[in-house]
């Protein structure tokens, strides 16, 4: 019975001690996640900018991508292109619009300074960011898809000299070359009609005016800031970036991952190198 009694006493020190080892854990790590809570309170959340000015080719796509991701890893509020391009390649494009549909963070694509453009491949990057905002005197349009070099099978056109037949040349010439017109005319159309069905696919995605952007797309028309804005292309038209943040703040996007509730009016500007 003693023996007993003396092992009882000898067990409940060590109870104890684990007791108020457990609970010093528990509070240092309440201590902890508190320090990091006030740090992020502390340190304001970032707007990352991206600055695209010219054709948009690799060099374009790479720039935007790293952006992006690091974005992402940074838990930025958001990520603004500040855009002012003529076009560029529709493969460089087609990435970049699906590095931002893809993006964890909202990016608002930005046609500045005034008198900037946002041309071509700029019009369907406009269009595919869950933010398409532009600046006072800027346009957009002319999205018919020509590449850098002309349309996919287009063809130079021939000198007086190659259109002039010679004596000689047989009939089956004429047929080949015929062929070969109507080989081309056919791959126009094909590139065309993919790039109106890529264009109002993402119009609609983002409840923007996809008739207007089959338009942009077949008769290269344009359209400058504020017409765009009556219009529904964009969402917004603001002078300058810290406007953007503060009329974007509560809107709405839809992001991959569902809708998510813009909180942009506190962020940090910080440009991307």
């Amino acid at each position: 019975m003693r023996a007993s009694q003396f092992r009882t006493s000898t067990l409940t020190p060590r109870v104890k001690l684990w007791a108020l080892v457990f609970v010093a854990g528990a509070l240092l790590a309440l201590f902890s996640l508190s320090l990091k809570v006030f740090a992020q309170q502390e340190s304001p959340r970032q707007a990352l900018v991206l600055s695209v000015d010219g054709a948009i080719g690799p060099a374009t796509m790479d720039y935007v991508t790293r952006g992006i991701r690091r974005a992402e890893r940074e838990s930025a509020g958001l990520v603004v292109i500040e855009m002012d391009t003529p076009g560029g390649l529709m493969d460089s494009m087609r990435e970049i619009i699906k590095t931002i549909l893809a993006s964890d963070v909202p990016v608002a694509t930005y046609v500045s300074p005034q008198g900037a453009r946002a041309a071509s491949a700029g019009t369907y990057i406009l269009y595919g960011s869950h933010i398409a905002a532009m600046a006072p005197a800027t346009n957009l349009g002319s999205a018919t898809p020509v590449q850098m070099g002309g349309l996919p099978g287009s063809t130079e056109p021939e000198s007086p000299s190659e259109s002039a037949p010679e004596e000689s040349s047989e009939d089956t010439d004429q047929s080949e070359s015929a062929d070969k017109r109507r080989g081309n005319t056919a791959m126009e159309r094909k590139v065309l009609e993919d790039a109106v069905s890529y264009i109002r696919g993402l119009a609609e995605r983002h409840g923007r005016n996809a008739d207007w952007a089959e338009e942009a797309v077949r008769e290269a028309v344009n359209l400058g800031a504020t017409e765009a804005l009556e219009r529904n292309v964009v969402n917004v038209v603001v002078p300058n970036l810290r406007a953007l943040l503060s009329e974007i703040d509560g809107r709405t996007v839809r992001m991959a991952a569902g809708d998510r509730v813009l909180e942009t009016a506190q962020l940090e500007l910080v440009r991307a190198e």
